[in-house]
Parts: C-alpha cells; structure tokens; sequence
C-alpha cells in the first residue's frame, strides 16, 4: 500500500498527522496551488510594470488636480494583513500536529484580522473613488486596477480561510489537512504581494 492510499484512507486527526509527517513529497493540491501562484505572480508584475512605465512616459504624476495617496492608512493597513500570516502558519503547524481545535483557533482569528483589514481598506477605497474616477487619465486607472486587483485576491483568501474555518468544526481528515496547508500557502503569497503593491500605491507620496 503506498503513501497516497494511506493518505486517502486518512479519515481523522492522528492518522491525517501520521500520513501528513509520512510523505516523501508535497500533496498534489500543494503544487497546484504553486502553478496558480505562479501565473498570478506574473499578474502582479504586470500590473506593477505597466504602472511604472506609465509613470516614466509623464512628467507630472500624478496628473495636475489628483493628490498623491496619503501613506500612513495603506501601509498600516498592510502590516496588519501581513501579520495574519503568523496565525496562518501557526494553523497549518496545527494541523499538521493532528490538533484540528488548535487549527480552527488560529485560522480564525487569521479572519477575524481580515475582516479589520478589509473593512479599513474599503473605506480607503470609497475615500479615493470620491476623489477621482478610474476613468479619468492613466493614473487612476492603474491605480484602481493595482489596488482592486490585490483586493479581490484578499476577498478570495478570506473565503478560503471562511471555508476550512467551516470544515474543520467537524473534525480534521488528510483532505482537510492539505486545504489548510494550501490555503496557508496562497494566504503567504497574497501577503508578499501585498508589500510592492501598496508601495507602489503610495509611491508618489514617499
């Protein structure tokens, strides 16, 4: 019987740990999500690259009549978010350790600290969207796409965690394990993204 057998016969806490610390390799769900982040990662530096060379084609940036995104809101904002990483890694240990309560702790209180950020960004959003329209120049319409892009990955993110907070109410199995393990993973990768981006944002104001 091999590693993958076992793994799917792994119906509760102790034995999804045994199977969990048993393999040789990571799951196949780990290294989908790393496929997906890596095409979102070129999504990224896409968006990031095509603000900057808009930047260098212009004298005045932004435009004359649009004030530069005070930085204090986005950048605490953003440390705030990146600190849910600690309650992400220390969930997925959890797991792994065969301590789905443990788990379930961590990953919500992970969203607890998310629906903060989140609630503080949307005010940040509505704040700017008052102030000048995606439509107006080039400027603004990177900047929504930039700042609405990472946004969308967080709402994302968040649904993600909302979903195992969900499944592991009622006990921990390797599936569930590994959707700990992989949504960890995309949550770590929302938050380096997060660092360029929101440096970006406020760049005209550093």
């Amino acid at each position: 019987m091999n590693d993958v057998t076992r793994s799917m016969q792994a119906t509760d806490a102790a034995a999804a740990s045994v199977t969990a610390r048993q393999r040789r390799s990571r799951p196949s769900g780990w290294w989908g999500m790393v496929g997906l982040l890596a095409t979102e990662a070129a999504l990224f530096g896409t968006l990031i690259a095509s603000y900057y060379y808009l930047r260098l084609r212009v004298v005045e940036w932004p435009p004359a009549g649009i004030e530069p995104p005070p930085p204090e809101g986005p950048l605490l904002l953003t440390a705030l978010l990146v600190a849910t990483s600690v309650p992400l890694f220390l969930g997925a240990r959890a797991a792994r350790l065969g301590r789905p309560r443990a788990a379930w702790r961590w990953l919500a209180l992970a969203l607890l600290v998310q629906c903060g950020y989140m609630a503080g960004q949307a005010l940040l959003f509505v704040e700017d969207y008052n102030k000048f329209a995606p439509t107006m120049n080039a400027y603004t319409s990177i900047y929504f796409t930039l700042v609405g892009a990472h946004a969308a990955h967080v709402v994302v993110g968040m649904l993600l965690i909302a979903f195992m907070v969900v499944r592991l109410v009622s006990g921990l199995t390797n599936y569930r394990l590994t959707g700990v393990r992989v949504v960890a993973l995309y949550w770590h990768f929302v938050n380096v993204i997060a660092i360029p981006v929101v440096l970006t944002q406020v760049y005209p104001s550093l």
